[in-house]
């Protein structure tokens, strides 16, 4: 039957699919489609371009469909489609973390193979337990998250995550799970420039928690080094590093949740680089495959891996996988995505157009209705005052004047949240801040 239909035109029927995280019944009154890709920019069913200015879903960091990283999904599709990694393996997983591994973090020789970033953070928790169990630390079971924060959909993201509306159907979820306040101190810190001066404070709430329910007791704090579906929330100076100086004086272990600043997005392999500070596990996905197949995965630092390491040879370390860890089409697209990013210098060029993304995005100051611009790599927030009594409304209206301008920028409450890809160029920086200009200027109307 596909072969009788054209399958990059939108059906008639569209309620089939219930979509993810989507208003489906307005949606389906007046939906939008993306039809092709490349580079950066989509291209909707009547061959309109679109300049992407999300990467997709945060993503796509070396442009859509690049070459070397669609020729390898479609050579390993031919020669091995699927193995499991379960007491046996097939080689490009292990090429392919061999090669992640030379640009992880000091410290970091292991790393652990997922599906999607939902499960990477289940993962990292679960390892983070383990870990603590190893230790003698049996009791240490208590999980610390913050407020504003994204960690995925699996029951132990969703449970440390920290964004009311997410969790509000779900009722009570883990027990044990505490969260920090979040970091947006919008009073001193509007308008800053990469990380803010002030906040660093807001870590020592940490210690009000631990003297709450006994340091002994937690096993994990986990953070997004800049909190991405919260509104790009950089983290102020000094913040990371107390966190940090926090979990080794109570031997709590620290996640960075780098699903979205892992692979290039401030100017480095990962935030933990850019930002200088070493956790003991990093969570990643998304740029890991650059958006063209699913895949998670969880980098363990040595001290950790060491603490499962023991015991009989016979023994399984950690009682934990999935169908698809180290899937071999996923390892195909990590690995040319891998080669793809240090070959054409994107990281650096990630570091080099960060001023120029900074000025553009801060250009738009003082337009209507403007209460904070955020920025720090290529990650960048505009967060629009609320219309009376109805939230959301202008950065829908501006979301959608871009969209009808061809650059697709995503809303989030009244926040325009944007991350290109790192192939953009300083033209198209300009297209997407005049772009919101003009949306800003339609959505004041409102």
């Amino acid at each position: 039957m596909s072969d009788m239909i054209a399958l990059d035109t939108p059906p008639n029927d569209l309620e089939a699919y219930w979509m993810p995280m989507t208003q489906n019944r307005r949606f389906k009154k007046a939906p939008m489609f993306f039809s092709a890709a490349r580079g950066m920019y989509y291209e909707t069913p009547d061959g309109r371009r679109v300049l992407d200015a999300i990467a997709g879903l945060w993503c796509v960091n070396a442009g859509h469909c690049h070459p070397k990283v669609v020729e390898a999904i479609r050579d390993q599709a031919g020669k091995l489609d699927y193995a499991s990694s379960f007491g046996l393996g097939h080689p490009l997983a292990f090429h392919y973390t061999n090669r992640l591994m030379t640009i992880a973090p000091d410290g970091f020789n292991h790393v652990f193979l997922a599906g999607s970033g939902s499960e990477a953070v289940d993962t990292a928790l679960k390892i983070a337990l383990a870990c603590q169990r190893a230790r003698g630390q049996g009791h240490s079971q208590r999980l610390i998250g913050r407020q504003r924060s994204y960690h995925g959909m699996g029951f132990g993201g969703l449970s440390v995550s920290g964004i009311g509306w997410h969790r509000a159907q779900f009722g009570v979820l883990m027990p044990g799970v505490s969260h920090l306040p979040h970091t947006h101190d919008l009073g001193r810190n509007a308008f800053s420039r990469g990380q803010p001066d002030h906040g660093a404070e807001f870590a020592d709430a940490l210690d009000g928690i631990l003297a709450a329910c006994d340091p002994s007791t937690v096993a994990a704090v986990i953070v997004e080094p800049v909190a991405g579906a919260g509104g790009v929330l950089p983290p102020p100076r000094g913040y990371l590093e107390r966190l940090r100086a926090t979990c080794d004086k109570h031997g709590i272990l620290l996640i960075f949740d780098e699903v979205v600043t892992g692979f290039g997005r401030l100017g480095a392999p990962f935030a933990a680089q850019a930002l200088g500070v070493t956790p003991d596990l990093i969570t990643c996905a998304k740029g890991m495959t650059n958006g063209a197949v699913p895949m998670g995965g969880v980098l363990v630092r040595d001290t950790v891996y060491d603490s499962l390491a023991q015991g009989p040879e016979a023994a399984v370390e950690l009682a934990h996988g999935y169908t698809y860890s180290g899937h071999p089409l996923a390892c195909a697209a990590a690995l040319a995505t891998l080669d793809s990013y240090l070959e054409e210098g994107l990281f650096e060029r990630a570091k080099q157009l960060a001023p120029v993304w900074e000025d553009a995005l801060h250009s738009l100051r003082g337009k209507p209705h403007v209460r904070d611009i955020r920025n720090l790599g290529l990650l960048g927030a505009v967060e629009i005052e609320s219309a009376p009594d109805s939230l959301g409304l202008r950065a829908r209206k501006c979301a959608d004047v871009c969209f009808d301008r061809g650059v697709f920028v995503r809303a989030l409450g009244e926040t325009l949240v944007l991350s290109p890809p790192l192939i953009i160029d300083e033209n198209q920086i300009g297209e997407i801040r005049d772009a919101i200009a003009a949306g800003l200027v339609e959505a004041a109307k409102l």
